[in-house]
């Protein structure tokens, strides 16, 4: 018989009274002024909030954002990426034209990204891929997007890639604009991105600064699903990763993004409400 260990108990308290926390502010639409405990000293005990919320939550999960974890928090943390939960009620398809409107939390943290989305094909099990070819044999669409990302907290990714990562990877929704024609054939780093906030450019690059890019955002989160024993069967969004950066935005505000000659993809700001 093992030895019972009260610290354990204790640790999963304070989890679980901060999963509860934000659930209640996200739920409310309301703001916290401090982080409802102590910062998760490692990934490992983010990831272990972020599993409690989930299961707190209850909502379907649509698909997954990665984020990049800057130096020198990934050598400390082992990780250069991040990932955290997209709900599907909170997954958008904007027409061409269309400005859909996306909440934000009011009085917490509120940004804009220009990303990739590719969809992991229903079905994958089967061994990780390795490189690009094997990744993009377990893709069946890309779609130009733009990830909304809020929190209730306002200082979710200046206190670090741990506090980040325990309230949903800060995700608060998804864009899908146009389908990328010819995915196959086109080198996704190579495509120039641009964001614009109120018609003003805030932001202009490629994918080609973004560690091993978007395919290699695909295979960092299926590892990292599997490792947590979260299935990826049923097919999944891969929120791929800022492009040009991330954009901080205010209700009221609209977004446009622009992947080259591809299309264009585009969501107007509102304040998050109860419920």
């Amino acid at each position: 018989m093992g030895v019972h260990n009260p610290a354990l108990d204790q640790a999963d308290d304070v989890a679980a009274a901060i999963a509860r926390t934000f659930i209640a502010a996200r739920h409310t639409g309301s703001a916290l002024t401090a982080y409802p405990g102590p910062i998760p000293a490692d990934l490992a005990a983010a990831y272990h909030v972020q599993d409690l919320a989930l299961a707190l939550d209850g909502r379907a999960v649509s698909g997954w954002k990665v984020g990049r974890i800057n130096a020198p928090d990934d050598a400390r943390l082992g990780q250069n990426r991040l990932a955290g939960p997209i709900f599907a009620a909170e997954t958008v398809t904007a027409a061409a034209g269309e400005l859909p409107a996306m909440p934000v939390f009011v009085g917490g943290f509120a940004a804009v990204e220009a990303e990739f989305m590719l969809h992991v094909t229903p079905g994958f099990a089967g061994a990780l891929p390795a490189d690009d070819a094997e990744t993009l044999a377990v893709i069946d669409e890309i779609w130009l997007g733009i990830e909304v990302a809020s929190s209730p907290y306002p200082r979710i990714n200046a206190d670090g890639p741990t506090v980040t990562a325990s309230d949903f990877g800060n995700n608060a929704g998804l864009v899908l604009g146009p389908q990328l024609d010819g995915w196959a054939g086109i080198d996704l780093c190579a495509v120039e991105v641009v964001m614009e906030i109120d018609g003003h450019e805030v932001g202009r690059a490629t994918a080609r600064t973004m560690l091993d890019g978007p395919l290699g955002a695909v295979r960092f989160l299926l590892g990292h699903l599997r490792a947590r024993g979260i299935a990826c069967d049923a097919g999944l969004w891969v929120s791929t990763g800022a492009i040009t950066g991330v954009h901080q935005i205010a209700p009221g505000s609209t977004a446009t993004a622009t992947f080259g000659s591809h299309g264009t993809v585009g969501c107007r700001i509102a304040a998050r409400q109860p419920g």
